[in-house]
């Protein structure tokens, strides 16, 4: 039987999603905790591996078992032997051709930045920091030439193991609200440090660096050398893994607590 389950977590303390020798990723302590429930060893699949320090309102994970348990059990019982910064949202059997990798239609990343002069001390690794002004429109110009199929080459990492560059880029925006920008993303696929170094690009625009078409003139030389440096991790959410109705997997309950965006100009 097949179980799909649905994640959530503060990535704050963990080595990233994808299993480590250090036993201290978001897939060894689910792969301990649902081995505990099914009494039998459990290996897991993800949409997304997630980086050290990366955050998730709506992981989707899916694994095989024997084992006969009501679906509470997946949830409230494994969410029981995890850490308090992990916690299943929902758990549904689904059909044996369900890959929640695979069968993933689009991602959606958010990158939540702080802007002040003093460093947000209660939200430290939950959001990213710029001390400085930054000029909205310009950066809401830069994403908009983000927005296509394009060779992202320039900005994914050098140990990005990904065969093709190519990705569809369905949505680049970016909004204000106070003193927090979101910058939100929706893809087919993303590449290694693809959104946080498309957001350090943003940045340089914003601050004056470059003008908004140097993100297009950085992404067509396709070289990452060209880019800005890798914005910190503790700003990026993992916020959505889109999939046909087929599936008919559970919708996850609103968790962000700086959303949803009304845009402030």
């Amino acid at each position: 039987m097949r179980i799909a389950i649905g994640i959530a977590y503060d990535g704050t303390a963990f080595d990233g999603w994808q299993s480590q020798p250090s036993g201290n990723t978001v897939q060894d302590h689910l792969e301990r905790a649902l081995s505990v429930i099914a009494d039998n060893a459990i290996r897991i699949s993800g949409a997304g591996r997630t980086d050290a320090g990366v955050h998730a309102c709506a992981q989707v994970a899916h694994f095989d078992t024997d084992a006969v348990r009501p679906d509470s059990a997946w949830v409230r019982g494994v969410n029981a032997a995890l850490p308090p910064a992990i916690a299943v949202q929902w758990s549904a059997p689904v059909q044996d051709e369900f890959h929640a990798r695979y069968s993933a239609r689009a991602r959606s990343y958010r990158y939540v930045l702080y802007c002040h002069p003093v460093r947000p001390s209660l939200l430290a690794g939950r959001v990213g920091w710029f001390h400085g002004a930054l000029d909205l429109e310009a950066m809401r110009r830069a994403a908009a030439m983000l927005a296509g199929e394009h060779d992202f080459s320039a900005f994914r990492s050098s140990e990005c193991q990904a065969k093709n560059p190519v990705r569809v880029m369905e949505h680049a925006a970016v909004a204000r609200r106070g003193p927090y920008v979101y910058f939100d993303f929706t893809a087919n696929a993303f590449l290694h440090h693809m959104v946080r170094n498309m957001v350090g690009c943003l940045l340089y625009v914003g601050n004056a660096r470059h003008p908004p078409e140097w993100v297009g003139q950085v992404m067509q030389g396709r070289d990452r050398r060209l880019a800005a440096p890798t914005v910190a991790a503790a700003g990026l959410y993992l916020t959505d893994v889109r999939y046909d109705a087929q599936w008919q997997l559970p919708a996850f309950a609103r968790m962000m607590p700086l959303g949803p965006v009304e845009d402030e100009a």
